[in-house]
């Protein structure tokens, strides 16, 4: 992989083995080149030189309970499976996670946790805790904040410019530290009613990467039909991607073009 990688950024026509996980064998598919290459798996930080060849690197956290919840509502809804089952198979792979897989968020830019909602008990994993944890130190791009940069703040925007019903939205920004490295977190509790309604919120977040007022909300609005739309697993990939786009630009010393 590091070899095929190594050779995509310097310009060179490379071919990578694909693992094919429906007759689980390994596929050699030619790669072409491009401006951007997207490194996407389970394992894309863990080997040191693969890792440096990485301008922008991001994890994505899911904790436990939502997994586990989204798994028993996918593995028996839709394939049939009992809830032993799917417990035995969590078990059985948590060694390996926990040992190759979750150290890699140490080495990331930018980690998108999913977490248990605090506004009310939700076993079903429906309604999200999400954080955007991102490096102070990144020489590609800015972290983003809510009001003030390096204060604290929790706000519930719910009211006249904010359509809210229960159990509500809560906002929270704040300064922490991550596997020993400063970070500034961003974090949505709860889900939008209008995502039109977003903008009211975008107008109090700084260094979020977009090009104009309201390109969040728009990006929202465009991809409302996608999973997480109205919660923050959307809000921050929207303002991850618009950290992307900031990054390209800054390395290729290339304007893109506003979607």
């Amino acid at each position: 992989m590091n070899t095929g990688q190594s050779n995509l950024t310097q310009g060179i026509r490379s071919g990578n083995l694909v693992y094919n996980s429906r007759q689980f064998t390994l596929v050699n598919v030619a790669t072409l080149i491009a401006q951007i290459l997207v490194i996407e798996g389970l394992h894309p930080f863990y080997e040191e030189r693969t890792r440096d060849l990485l301008d922008v690197k991001i994890y994505l956290d899911i904790s436990d309970e939502i997994k586990f919840a989204w798994k028993i509502q996918r593995d028996m809804a839709e394939r049939g499976h009992s809830l032993d089952s799917i417990k035995k198979s969590i078990e059985a792979r948590k060694p390996d996670f926990d040992a190759y897989i979750d150290p890699q968020k140490k080495d990331a830019d930018m980690v998108i946790q999913v977490l248990p909602s605090q506004l009310v008990p939700d076993s079903e994993g429906k309604i999200l805790r999400v954080r955007l944890i991102t490096k102070d130190a990144n020489k590609n791009f800015e972290p983003p904040f809510l009001f003030d940069q390096g204060s604290t703040i929790s706000w519930i925007p719910c009211g006249k410019k904010l359509t809210c019903s229960f159990p509500g939205i809560k906002m929270y920004y704040g300064t922490d530290t991550f596997y020993g490295e400063e970070v500034s977190v961003l974090e949505m509790d709860g889900q939008f009613d209008k995502l039109e309604e977003l903008i009211y919120v975008e107008s109090h977040m700084s260094n979020t990467s977009a090009k104009f007022y309201g390109e969040i909300t728009q990006q929202m609005l465009k991809n409302s039909s996608f999973p997480g739309s109205n919660n923050g697993t959307g809000l921050f990939q929207t303002i991850v991607g618009l950290k992307v786009r900031e990054a390209y630009e800054k390395i290729t010393k290339k304007e893109m073009a506003t979607a």
